[in-house]
């Protein structure tokens, strides 16, 4: 039975042709693994499996994953994640007797992400804020129509103005609803669908928000963890579930940081009761 595995153009360009066609003929590819998505066990000769190349500045790593959870793809990390992702998938891989992730040929460096604390990273809507706003996420379970759904609600620590202008004011909510988030008044349905972007879970952690690029090549980070943000196995398997996730976005001061899930489900509330909330649902890491 040939072996179902995925290597994107975007991986082969890094790892070399060469190498791309040995993972093919199953040379170099496992025949288990353990998923670097949702952690589960997954099967290289039973079910569609993607390669997943992370590129640090120096060192790159290649991981699988179950094609259902990631696509075959290149996913740029610093190279503290990268190192410290390897510690993780090694230790669990002795623990479980599993196959750890494959040191990958190091492509060209990559661009380290923005210098921000663990939770948040520097926004893309505004270049030109003199506050040196960053964007505060928050991972929790919603529930909407019965049904728990995965949210991530975003929240910038100052006003957000438009590239080219200064002042007071607050283009935030514009801004994302230009790029195609919706009002909201209430939660009480899933908001629709916004294609192109996409949430990036890998290795089990929370790393990026990304945005179509403007030349309609790889997608962007608009949203990217300084160190990867670890979820809650209910949050990871609502995502794994509906292979989508509701993001949630209110200016400066509208929802704070709220210690529990009811408390920032009250928050919301009042948020979208007041204008202040706009919504999408981002696929799960879409390219």
């Amino acid at each position: 039975m040939p072996r179902m595995l995925d290597v994107s153009d975007a991986v082969r360009a890094e790892i070399g042709d060469e190498e791309a066609d040995r993972l093919l003929a199953g040379e170099t590819a496992p025949g288990g693994y353990d998923c670097t998505s949702c952690r589960t066990p997954g099967d290289v000769e039973q079910e569609r499996t993607s390669t997943v190349l992370f590129v640090g500045e120096e060192t790159a790593v290649l991981a699988f994953a179950h094609a259902t959870c990631l696509p075959s793809q290149v996913v740029q990390v610093t190279e503290e994640q990268l190192r410290g992702a390897v510690r993780s998938i090694t230790a669990d891989a002795a623990a479980q007797g599993g196959v750890p992730a494959q040191t990958a040929p190091t492509p060209q460096p990559a661009q380290s992400a923005p210098p921000a604390q663990p939770e948040v990273a520097r926004p893309q809507p505004s270049s030109a804020v003199p506050e040196q706003a960053v964007l505060g996420v928050t991972s929790g379970l919603v529930l909407i129509s019965g049904e728990l759904h995965p949210a991530l609600v975003v929240e910038p620590t100052a006003p957000i103005v438009r590239p080219g202008t200064t002042g007071p004011g607050d283009d935030f909510l514009p801004l994302l609803v230009e790029q195609g988030f919706r009002p909201v008044g209430d939660l009480e349905s899933v908001p629709p669908v916004l294609h192109g972007w996409s949430v990036l879970l890998a290795m089990g952690q929370l790393h990026a928000v990304l945005q179509p690029s403007g030349d309609a090549g790889q997608p962007v980070a608009w949203w990217q963890a300084h160190q990867p943000l670890t979820v809650t196995d209910g949050w990871r398997a609502a995502a794994g579930k509906h292979q989508q996730v509701v993001l949630y976005a209110a200016p400066v001061g509208s929802i704070g940081r709220q210690p529990r899930e009811d408390l920032l489900r009250a928050a919301l509330d009042k948020a979208a009761a007041e204008g202040r909330l706009v919504a999408a649902t981002l696929p799960l890491a879409g390219t």
